[in-house]
């Protein structure tokens, strides 16, 4: 390492989805191992990475935002955009404007420093490997298997921004579980930008069931955790072969965006309600505590009310754990957008509330039947304004906890009371210590 750069200092700003989380953290290694100094996003640093994300015009936004903030309180420093934003502008050969020193896309990440420290006039290093060997001081850590998607929903512009499938050989992400259980780590996600088509692209024949069961043998590895699955995925096969692995987390988060079929094709979305009804009670026979999760998106454009109704009841019949609502936004050279028949904006937001609404009412009904029930929570940190540790339980029921504990403890706690705030449910438990 050339003395030269060892004072340089790099800060990191990660907007969006949990892939751009790992690939941040990913960029900062890279930097780390070759000798910089990682400062916080607030703090003074030579290079500020701001990893912006364009999956909805408020992101995208927030991004330009965000870019142009940093660049107007550190006009000596090196800005460098990167992620989907970035590669959505080069993309439309549109100028991200004068507030980036240095533009570098999703396929360029990996080689991020010797990009920078070109730029800088450093003598480069040679690239490294793009990984990440330590989960900090978190309990928990992404473990990015998949990037690329060749679905090409009608509303999504995240197929042209992140390109064809590319999997993780099976042994390469082995070694980074090992690395990061070694570190400390207790459970990982595994995360995608499309999880459910993990090996499609890769020599040997595996898909996502086969990683799972190889990370059970992985030591020091408590719990495996899912990121957002397709529902093609979730036929009796794969349930067959991971419904006995006991590191496995009962937590699925299965993306719906519409409970009307009529929406759904409209979406370009490969199953109907029923199919994905099939997949949700596969799920619960095999794992009767599963929390089940879901996206959904309102104001589609040509949703009806009709079509708004459908999609309100199938979401009250599966009774998810969690939703995330989305009022739609189009998302400019999709085909979507190209629709004549756009939702005003005051209907998809009216739609939007009372997803919301419905949402609040089946995460109390989920959370109210832990109450007085015993499970398992892995602890993450300490919240000194209630004196109590939070932690998650397998099935991402978040749960304060009182006793006496450490971080990083997998514990029995029983379940005394369930809360709903602003920010969702959390439950209230004691350490049973025998």
């Amino acid at each position: 390492m050339n003395e030269q750069r060892v004072p340089y200092r790099v800060a990191c700003y990660t907007l969006g989805c949990k892939v751009n989380g790992y690939e941040s953290q990913a960029m900062l290694e890279q930097f780390e191992r070759a000798g910089w100094t990682i400062v916080e996003a607030d703090q003074a640093a030579d290079v500020y990475l701001v990893n912006t994300c364009t999956v909805t015009q408020i992101a995208a936004h927030k991004s330009r935002q965000i870019l142009n903030r940093i660049a107007r309180l550190n006009p000596d420093a090196l800005v460098v955009a990167c992620g989907c934003y970035v590669d959505q502008k080069e993309r439309q050969q549109e100028p991200l404007g004068g507030a980036c020193g240095l533009i570098v896309t999703n396929r360029e990440k990996p080689h991020i420093v010797q990009l920078v420290e070109a730029r800088l006039d450093l003598p480069a290093d040679e690239g490294r490997d793009f990984y990440i060997s330590s989960s900090g001081a978190h309990t928990r850590a992404f473990l990015k298997v998949q990037d690329g998607c060749r679905q090409f929903c009608s509303y999504c512009i995240i197929p042209y921004v992140r390109g064809p499938l590319v999997s993780k050989p099976l042994e390469q992400a082995m070694q980074e579980a090992r690395m990061l259980s070694e570190s400390g780590c207790r459970e990982i996600v595994l995360t995608g930008i499309h999880l459910s088509s993990y090996g499609r692209d890769l020599p040997e024949d595996i898909g996502l069931a086969d990683l799972i069961l190889a990370l059970e043998a992985v030591e020091g590895l408590d719990r495996i955790r899912l990121g957002s699955l397709e529902v093609g995925l979730i036929d009796d096969a794969f349930i067959a072969r991971v419904r006995d692995c006991r590191k496995l987390c009962p937590h699925f988060h299965l993306s719906l965006q519409s409970g009307c079929e009529k929406t759904l094709k409209a979406m370009n979305r490969r199953y109907t309600p029923d199919q994905f009804m099939e997949a949700v009670q596969r799920i619960r026979a095999a794992f009767p505590d599963a929390a089940i999760t879901t996206d959904v998106i309102t104001g589609f454009p040509g949703e009806t009310d009709k079509d708004f109704e459908e999609s309100l009841q199938f979401v009250h019949d599966v009774s998810f754990a969690d939703l995330h609502v989305f009022p739609y936004s189009p998302r400019e050279g999709t085909a979507a957008a190209q629709r004549k028949d756009q939702i005003d904006k005051s209907v998809k937001q009216e739609r939007s509330s009372r997803m919301i609404e419905l949402g609040a009412a089946l995460q109390r009904q989920f959370g109210a039947a832990y109450s007085g029930k015993d499970v398992e929570v892995l602890t993450e940190e300490y919240d000194p304004e209630q004196d109590v540790w939070v932690g998650y339980t397998p099935n991402y029921l978040r749960v304060h906890v009182h006793g006496m504990i450490q971080r990083n403890q997998l514990i029995p706690v029983h379940i005394e009371n369930v809360h709903q705030t602003n920010n969702g449910i959390y439950a209230e438990g004691f350490y049973d210590e025998r």
